[in-house]
């Protein structure tokens, strides 16, 4: 079995060293999906949430939420994100979200992506929650990674 590359020989946790890698473009992408009632999706469509719009606000938090993984994550590098985008579309009963990340870097950008995807699926929850208290988030996933030593797609 592959050993866990966040423990030490001695068992305890550590962050990677990655000062030995190579820089290139990172990117990775996420998704997850907000599962809500056909009201509180009518609400979204017609622009009448009383919170606001959730999906614009989720947007925002989830470029936040990618800037700042490093803080929420403990082992978990730094990076200077060259860019975050995140997409947004409302369906039958569901809210589908997609974060796309990049960076010149020597590690990956997999986990804020995925960071990015749950902050914003909370956030709409967050402010959805007032009219519909059973929401679920659900489906969040890597999509893609690639510019390290392994690429991944999933199909």
């Amino acid at each position: 079995m592959k050993q866990l590359s966040h423990y030490g020989d001695d068992g305890s946790p550590r962050m990677v060293d990655i000062s030995e890698k190579d820089v290139s473009v990172r990117k990775a992408a996420a998704a997850g999906t907000v599962f809500a009632n056909i009201e509180t999706i009518g609400l979204l469509m017609k622009g009448q949430n009383p919170k606001g719009d959730p999906l614009e606000i989720a947007r925002i938090a989830g470029i936040m939420a990618a800037k700042r993984t490093f803080e929420l994550i403990p082992l978990c590098h730094q990076i200077a994100l060259t860019n975050v985008d995140i997409s947004i579309s409302v369906g039958e009963g569901r809210i589908d979200i997609t974060a796309e990340a990049s960076a010149t870097d020597r590690t990956g950008v997999e986990m804020e992506a995925l960071t990015a995807v749950s902050v914003a699926a909370l956030t709409i929850y967050d402010m959805c929650k007032a009219v519909q208290k059973d929401i679920t988030i659900g489906e969040v996933r890597l999509i893609s990674k690639s510019g390290g030593r392994s690429n991944f797609r999933s199909d």
